[in-house]
């Protein structure tokens, strides 16, 4: 059992959750994470966080766009346990969620839109920089250029760009009375630096398959996000 009667206890009391998640939350529905072996970044040429880069789009933007395209995209994918019980607690407006992930599975999920913060972006958010015009991502699947020529780009964070709703998420994260670490190794900032807003007294429980290395009191359960989420009871 990865949900102790403690940690149900911590649910079952709280009222202002606030789950950070990252790219373990998605594996389940078939979405490699990033940093892991088999994940996106394995087994790349070039430095991953070059070819995401604000830099990267300026210099080499086919190369962006193929890498993105063969290893980020996956539209059929559906939400999985996880994402469905934290969208039924935002519904009951007992908790938000910061995700670091730019899949959309959470907003797919059906939960309340105005307790999500897609932190990173989406990439189903399309846009042509020149003007600001959004575009259907099916669209930017079949060529990263407008009919006029325009070049197009999700609306997501690359590296060297600053991520969304920083203050929003402080501000989330200091009014929480719960806050849970879901499928993240919590290495890229400024999210991971977010728990410092968290004040002292609010218990901090992290779900990951791996022990997260992090200087903040973080409660660990090593597991599968998954399973911890089949197991609590909302």
């Amino acid at each position: 059992m990865l949900v102790t009667k403690e940690i149900q206890e911590y649910f079952d009391q709280a009222n202002q959750i606030v789950f950070m998640t990252g790219a373990g939350v998605s594996t389940l529905s078939g979405i490699p994470d990033y940093r892991s072996k088999g994940g996106i970044y394995d087994g790349v040429s070039l430095q991953p966080e070059y070819l995401l880069s604000a830099t990267a789009f300026k210099r080499e933007p086919e190369k962006q766009y193929q890498f993105m395209l063969d290893n980020m995209y996956f539209p059929d994918a559906k939400p999985n346990i996880v994402h469905e019980k934290m969208a039924i607690l935002t519904q009951q407006k007992r908790a938000k969620i910061i995700t670091q992930n730019v899949d959309d599975l959470h907003v797919k999920a059906g939960g309340d839109p105005e307790r999500l913060i897609s932190f990173h972006g989406s990439l189903y958010d399309i846009y042509a920089p020149v003007d600001g015009e959004r575009e259907p991502y099916q669209n930017y699947l079949e060529s990263m250029y407008r009919q006029d020529g325009a070049i197009l780009r999700p609306n997501i964070t690359f590296y060297e760009e600053m991520p969304f709703e920083i203050e929003k998420s402080a501000q989330w994260v200091q009014e929480a009375d719960l806050i849970v670490v879901v499928g993240t190794s919590f290495q890229v900032y400024p999210f991971a630096g977010m728990l410092r807003y968290a004040h002292t007294q609010t218990p901090i429980i992290g779900v990951n398959l791996e022990e997260i290395k992090t200087s903040f009191a973080v409660e660990q359960i090593i597991g599968d996000a998954g399973e911890f989420f089949s197991e609590l009871k909302i």
